[in-house]
């Protein structure tokens, strides 16, 4: 299936509800997954598509480094839910010309066995004691350092709506980043300001990253200032 035509209104709705739960197309940081949906996308999606604003605005500030960002592109039909297959001829050939080299592999097979099965045995010991190695030290905690922090969030006016305004900044979906409690603060002259508070991981997430994902949602956010900050 894919996202469609990403041209089109339904094509971005498809990629803004794909996005609702995750930062990127593929993993967790920015790739040639994202280039490539990316440049499929003529204009900007509209605020009320406020997850895929989100994703469009913080790629697009890569856009200078675009070739730089690990991975390969796919097929734009390769990505998003349920994506196709990659079915075109040089892939099948690929795997083709896989088959046919496992067939001449199996021909090769020693049935009378060799000294390099003593050594494919030292190999296989080497590789397990390894792997215990490496478990057991990922099993050790490790200090993670983290920080809560305070924002004000502030509208145009008061006619904005600030329930959308919310919605918008909880969209902001990132690895290191969990929201918390809000509160609207009157500031005057009927205008109300976003309180929200969150909590980072200091080496993934800073305050200078969120101001700029929280201030890409222009239609609704003027400014964005941290009330408070404290080391957890």
């Amino acid at each position: 299936m894919g996202f469609g035509d990403l041209k089109s209104a339904s094509g971005l709705k498809v990629l803004n509800d794909f996005l609702q739960e995750r930062s990127y197309i593929e993993g967790f940081v920015p790739s040639q997954a994202d280039v490539a949906v990316f440049d499929a996308i003529s204009t900007p999606p509209s605020a009320e598509l406020c997850h895929a604003l989100r994703w469009y605005n913080h790629i697009k500030s890569y856009h200078s480094q675009k070739n730089s960002l690990p991975g390969v592109k796919k097929p734009l039909g390769q990505y998003g839910p349920a994506a196709v297959a990659d079915t075109t001829p040089s892939s099948t050939a690929v795997s083709k010309k896989n088959d046919e080299e496992e067939e001449e592999d199996d021909d090769d097979i020693d049935l009378f066995g060799s000294e390099e099965e003593d050594d494919s045995e030292a190999a296989r010991l080497k590789e397990e004691r390894l792997a215990e190695y490496a478990a057991k030290k990922a099993k050790k905690p490790t200090l993670i350092a983290k920080s809560s922090i305070l924002l004000d969030v502030k509208p145009w006016d008061d006619e904005t709506d600030m329930a959308k305004l919310e919605e918008c900044v909880r969209s902001i979906q990132m690895d290191g980043l969990l929201w918390g409690q809000s509160k609207l603060v009157p500031v005057g002259y009927g205008i109300k300001k976003l309180q929200i508070g969150c909590v980072v991981e200091d080496d993934k997430v800073g305050t200078d990253l969120l101001e700029e994902n929280i201030t890409a949602f222009e239609d609704f956010v003027q400014s964005m200032d941290v009330a408070a900050f404290n080391k957890i």
